[in-house]
């Protein structure tokens, strides 16, 4: 992939890049593997906001992706890869030699015509997905799973790989793309090779429009609000947050830890990410 520029034509086109799209080979997505994605604009089944900034954005069908490569021994040809407006990696269409179609992540390197294959007895190649303790240390991998069975869900993103670390027991430790080595079950499937479309990271939205079409509306900060919207809100002026800085429900923002503890979880981690 590269990085394409826009001619300033307008304040709104200067400085945005788009994708090249060199490597999509059709635009017309399998019928068979769409789905109706409904809106909800952020709000819950009594039409009060649950999340903000949601809301507006381009009619879609969501692709339905196959996490779990689950069909052991039979190979699979790629026949096309596709644009996905739900995710900012490529999706390929792979054709099974029993006749199933399914999309899949697309890793660098995996080109049409090319023959996947899931299962313990998969090669170490680009595309096949095996379980953990059979793909060798220093391999970069995506798509991992936490529970065997349950389908990939860590390291989807364009550009992102984990590093397979180190084997012992029943666990085998990866480096994930933060930074954080943890210890997953042996018998957890992922897929080998580094995902494609590493440039997104560089593409620049350009204007405010471009975000509304992918249903972001926009954020204001707390200080410009009224005080029945914020805590940071009210005043003559221009006024500071008065105080420690808080979210819109009073709670503190800064250095105040939200995540929950999971002790099955956290005794899996080795070493936290990078802060």
């Amino acid at each position: 992939m590269a990085i394409r520029k826009i001619n300033p034509t307008s304040p709104g086109q200067r400085g945005m890049t788009k994708s090249d799209y060199q490597e999509i080979t059709t635009s017309k997505p399998e019928k068979s593997l769409l789905k109706d994605l409904r809106k909800t604009a952020g709000r819950n089944n009594t039409g009060r906001i649950t999340c903000r900034h949601k809301g507006g954005g381009v009619k879609k069908a969501y692709r339905m992706i196959d996490f779990k490569r689950e069909k052991f021994g039979i190979p699979a040809t790629v026949k096309t890869i596709e644009y996905d407006p739900n995710r900012n990696v490529r999706i390929s269409l792979v054709f099974y030699a029993d006749g199933e179609k399914r999309y899949i992540l697309t890793p660098d390197a995996l080109n049409v015509g090319d023959v996947i294959v899931s299962g313990p007895e998969a090669p170490i190649q680009t595309g096949n997905a095996l379980p953990l303790e059979l793909i060798p240390l220093g391999t970069m991998v995506h798509n991992i799973e936490l529970e065997p069975g349950r389908g990939g869900i860590l390291v989807r993103a364009a550009g992102n790989a984990a590093q397979v670390m180190a084997k012992e027991g029943n666990y085998v430790t990866v480096k994930l793309p933060s930074g954080e080595m943890r210890m997953i079950r042996k018998e957890c499937m992922a897929t080998i090779g580094v995902l494609g479309n590493s440039e997104f990271k560089n593409i620049s939205i350009g204007k405010a429009g471009r975000k509304r079409y992918m249903g972001v509306r926009p954020t204001v900060r707390g200080v410009t609000m009224n005080p029945c919207d914020h805590p940071h809100g009210g005043g003559e002026g221009k006024t500071g947050p008065g105080g420690n800085p808080k979210t819109p429900w009073g709670k503190p923002a800064l250095g105040y830890k939200t995540r929950k503890s999971n002790k099955a979880s956290n005794k899996l981690i080795v070493n936290r990410r990078k802060k």
